[in-house]
């Protein structure tokens, strides 16, 4: 009887894991929602009970990016996954984009849900933004990881073959065709061609814990990541070893239980 138990346990396990990894985040009504923010309507996904986790995604991408940490937080947290302005699902028809403009977004989200403050975890442009949100809206970050951000956007910051990639399509992109989609891609790539631009002093101000995450082999020179942990008075640095920029895509479950340590644990000031 024992052994009947045990193996239809397993297989309800194995069916729950299932319909997890089907979930197509980003696009799920059941989760899903609009929310008027600051003259946009920001969409956003939810999943799981407990404290509030926002998961801010990179440039061109949208929540989907967490498809791999999502099922693993929402089982302890409140997982807010939001497509950020001019990406995904939520649209937006102006003509300029910066970080602060999104840093100010995501703030007014977590006013939009009644949520006073929020754990972050912010991912390549996303990172930026979760560095911005805690030096803007100290009140709403409650600790924060950024992993693959970066403070500035020249070759001091990423690696040469980056920057030089961009400088090519910044020099022979020609914009005078462009239809509503190819300029809203192009104020994205723009937002990476020149920004950020965050003073090393600026970051002083971040009085949460924080953990400055980048792969050993990221577009991000290590030098530069490095920098930015020196500069925030609680921070840790977890350079990953053998990870290019995607750190938690590419070491998902190493990625996943770091984080949630550190959320969970007492932030340790080392002498």
């Amino acid at each position: 009887m024992k052994y009947f138990y045990s193996a239809f346990i397993s297989i309800c396990m194995f069916i729950s894991a299932n319909a997890q990894q089907k979930i197509d985040y980003g696009n799920n009504k059941a989760a899903g929602k609009y929310y008027n923010v600051r003259g946009i309507k920001m969409y956003c996904e939810i999943y799981g009970e407990g404290k509030p986790l926002l998961l801010i995604h990179g440039n061109g991408g949208s929540m989907n990016a967490f498809k791999n940490n999502i099922p693993f937080f929402s089982k302890k947290y409140k997982v807010i996954a939001l497509d950020s302005r001019a990406h995904g699902k939520t649209i937006d028809a102006n003509d300029s984009l910066s970080f602060e403009m999104m840093a100010d977004d995501e703030a007014a989200l977590l006013d939009a849900l009644h949520i006073d403050s929020a754990y972050v975890i912010g991912w390549s442009d996303g990172g930026i933004n979760a560095l911005l949100l805690a030096m803007r809206h100290p009140e709403k970050v409650i600790k924060l990881v950024s992993t693959g951000a970066n403070l500035w956007p020249d070759s001091t910051a990423l690696i040469p073959g980056l920057w030089l990639y961009e400088k090519n399509t910044m020099d022979t992109t020609h914009t005078q065709n462009f239809n509503a989609k190819q300029k809203n891609d192009w104020k994205i790539f723009l937002l990476d061609w020149l920004q950020p631009n965050i003073p090393l002093q600026q970051l002083h101000s971040i009085k949460c814990p924080s953990l400055i995450v980048a792969g050993d082999h990221d577009v991000i020179r290590v030098e530069h990541t490095v920098l930015i942990s020196q500069n925030i008075p609680k921070a840790y640095l977890w350079i990953v070893p053998n990870s290019g920029h995607p750190t938690l895509i590419e070491h998902r479950d190493e990625f996943n239980k770091k984080v949630d340590e550190f959320f969970s644990m007492p932030f340790k000031e080392w002498k």
